[in-house]
Parts: C-alpha cells; structure tokens; sequence
C-alpha cells in the first residue's frame, strides 16, 4: 500500500470512526498505540506512567471519537489528548506533594511538643480561640493521628473540607504562636 493509499484508507477510517463504526475505531486506535506510546515514553520519562496514560488516552478517544471535527490528523488529537492527560496528572502529582510537604511540615508542629515548653497554656489559649469547626479536626488529626478519612467520616464531611480546615487552622495557629514568641 502506498503513502498515498494509507492517508486515503486512514481519513476513510476515521470518517466511519466518527459515524460510530467501532471496528473502525479499534482499526485506528490499534494503529496508532505504537506511535501514542513511543510519544508519551519521550514525554513521561516513565514506562509505567507512559503505558497508563496511553491507555486514558485510548479510553478518551473512545468516549469522543463524536466530538472529532476531521480538522486534524487523527495522530494529532490523540496526541493533544494524551498531553492534556499528562498535564492533568502533573498537576495532581504537584498538589498532592504539596499537600505530603505541608503535612509533613505541620506535623512537626505537634501540640504536645507545644506543651512540653513552657509555653503550653498559650497553645492551649491559641488552640481555644479557633472555632470548633477548626479545633476539632486538628486535634484528631495532629494531636491524635487519626487518618483524614476517618475525621471525614466523623464529622460527616468531605474529606477535601477536613484538610481545609487543617490547613487554614494550622496556618492561624503558627501566625498566633510566632507572633507571641
């Protein structure tokens, strides 16, 4: 088959992909999974990764082959999938350090190493003037090492709002405590 008669079949196949042609569809993702991963191994630096957001990508495109306007090479949108996908998980990837970094800085900040200075009655007076909403959910988590789930599980709230409410508790405490030191 010549150059010339691939881009014909492929633009013909993508055509009947988008119509809902499934063996179309598998026809295309099937010759293009060679070419997404060798990209996304260049990108990711990571086989295991590259492997999975391949597959998201193949799972993405079968969900929206409808969505395909045939304004581009079909190479093209898997490929601008695949990176949103890999943006997507760089991003989470980020906010979840952040969240280990913080957690485990605020740990550091143990109420019960507060108390063992001398200090402890004005931890206590800055642990007290926090809102019960905040208070509680330090104190288990921090003083007590209860798992956020757990704490959401309590609370009847989502585990999002308890880490919230950590962050924004702990932050008042550490500007009440060094601002007395």
């Amino acid at each position: 088959m010549s150059g010339l008669e691939r881009v014909e079949n492929e633009e013909q196949l993508v055509k009947q992909a988008v119509r809902g042609d499934d063996r179309a569809l598998s026809d295309l993702l099937r010759g293009h999974y060679a070419m997404l991963y060798r990209y996304m191994l260049k990108v990711t630096m990571n086989k295991a990764m590259a492997e999975d957001l391949v597959q998201e990508t193949m799972l993405k495109a079968i969900e929206r082959i409808g969505t395909f306007r045939l304004q581009s090479k079909f190479s093209t949108w898997l490929i601008s999938i695949a990176t949103r996908r890999y943006i997507d998980e760089m991003r989470k990837q980020q906010r979840e350090q952040k969240w280990q970094t913080q957690e485990q800085a605020l740990q550091a900040i143990r109420f019960d190493a507060a108390m063992q200075r001398q200090d402890w009655p004005h931890a206590l007076d800055a642990l007290g003037a926090l809102s019960y909403e905040i208070r509680v959910p330090i104190l288990l988590k921090y003083y007590y090492g209860y798992a956020y789930e757990e704490i959401a599980a309590w609370l009847d709230i989502p585990v999002g709002t308890v880490k919230s409410r950590l962050h924004n508790g702990l932050k008042q405490l550490r500007k009440e405590l060094e601002a007395d030191e």
